[in-house]
């Protein structure tokens, strides 16, 4: 019987691949949905633009990736970056220095923050820290929740956007005061930016300004920039020669990593300027989404946040999770139109969420094109 689900659930997982990949038409085509050949073609097509090809490979983390590094420490204001294999890695070994540069193993983070959800867990099991939450409202802290944190702590860590509350932002302002609230703990700051990149526009500041706010950031290389993997920790030289120590000790001193590198240095080159046009169109997608469904009659929609603060955000209906994912996959299959490509989550009892990303497919969308999808979407869900 379980065996029969499991094949069941296989079968399903493919044609849903099948229709998303082979849709006509996206708002944003990732990269894991490719195959090893597209994925090496786009590689070696855009290399020589990025790097003298004819240079010798990386050994150990030198060569292209000093390079990558000195490319990201120059973006972000920083004396020194350390490339690592994951955001995982990276994030551990920040904490891990900060404690023991601070003498405190307590961070001041959000419950929704990555590392508490999605890494099992792994800054207490390895490294022993532990973490206090200044909230759980779907936001990041505010400067007073910070300020009124009634135990030490050594480090605040931020995530921006925060991912899992929809890719949400605080004002400028609110930025300011919350990082000046953390020192004023005599605590220092870590940013988890995973999605930094496409934030300037939010805050109309460019990225040196943004993370200067920051003791430390990190960033990473695919889930904006379209790289391969990879991530880079960024911050006083001092706390990354120690984290390239810890680089070692946890594994993530690799042979060589030049196709890596080398992904990440086009997606800076040719994705990173082209996020903010992402960020806008976003807006205009979001603005017709919430109109399409409205005309085609739902009783309620949600577009969170409203107005998107990057080029993603969530949309929230009242239906199963399992119907929204079928009707996004047929769809797809019969008009090769694919609106919402990926498994929706269960929000609660008759509730179910998304998240929409905008690439540079979508920039070839109109709003009446959005508009027309949205209402194509509604006529497969029962009524």
């Amino acid at each position: 019987m379980g065996d029969t689900a499991e094949e069941a659930e296989e079968t399903a997982e493919q044609r849903r691949r099948v229709a998303w990949r082979g849709a006509r038409r996206a708002l944003w085509r990732p990269g894991f949905r490719s195959t090893v050949g597209e994925l090496l073609a786009r590689l070696t097509d855009s290399a020589p633009d990025v790097y003298d090809l004819d240079l010798p490979v990386d050994m150990y983390g030198n060569g292209i990736v000093e390079t990558l590094e000195e490319r990201v420490a120059g973006l972000l204001g920083k004396e020194a970056a350390a490339f690592f294999p994951s955001g995982t890695m990276a994030q551990q070994v920040a904490l891990r220095c900060w404690a023991g540069r601070t003498g405190n193993t307590t961070v001041a983070m959000h419950p929704l923050s990555h590392p508490e959800l999605h890494e099992r867990h792994a800054f207490s099991a390895l490294s022993g820290l532990r973490t206090v939450h200044p909230t759980s409202e779907p936001r990041m802290p505010s400067a007073d929740e910070v300020h009124d944190l009634d135990e030490p702590f050594g480090t605040l860590f931020l995530e921006l956007p925060l991912r899992e509350a929809g890719f949400v932002l605080p004002s400028w302002k609110e930025l300011v005061a919350v990082t000046d609230a953390a020192r004023e703990h005599d605590a220092v700051v870590h940013v988890d930016g995973a999605r930094l990149w496409e934030c300037v526009t939010h805050f109309g500041r460019p990225l040196d300004d943004i993370a200067a706010l920051a003791d430390s950031v990190y960033v990473s290389f695919y889930k904006s920039l379209g790289g391969l993997g990879g991530a880079a920790l960024a911050g006083p030289k001092t706390l990354v020669d120690e984290a390239k120590a810890w680089r070692h000790r946890y594994g993530g001193q690799i042979l060589q990593q030049f196709p890596t590198a080398l992904s990440a240095l086009i997606g800076l080159e040719k994705e990173l300027p082209l996020l903010p046009e992402y960020v806008a169109h976003a807006r205009v997608v979001a603005a017709a989404l919430r109109e399409g469904f409205t005309g085609a009659g739902l009783p309620w929609t949600r577009i969170h946040p409203e107005e998107p603060h990057t080029h993603q955000f969530q949309v929230w209906l009242p239906y199963e999770a399992d119907t929204l994912t079928e009707a996004g996959m047929l769809q797809a299959e019969e008009t090769g139109v694919s609106l919402f490509p990926q498994v929706w989550g269960r929000g609660g009892p008759g509730l179910s969420f998304t998240e929409v990303t905008v690439g540079a497919p979508g920039l070839e969308w109109t709003a009446d094109d959005v508009r027309a999808a949205a209402t194509d979407f509604v006529t497969r869900l029962p009524r």
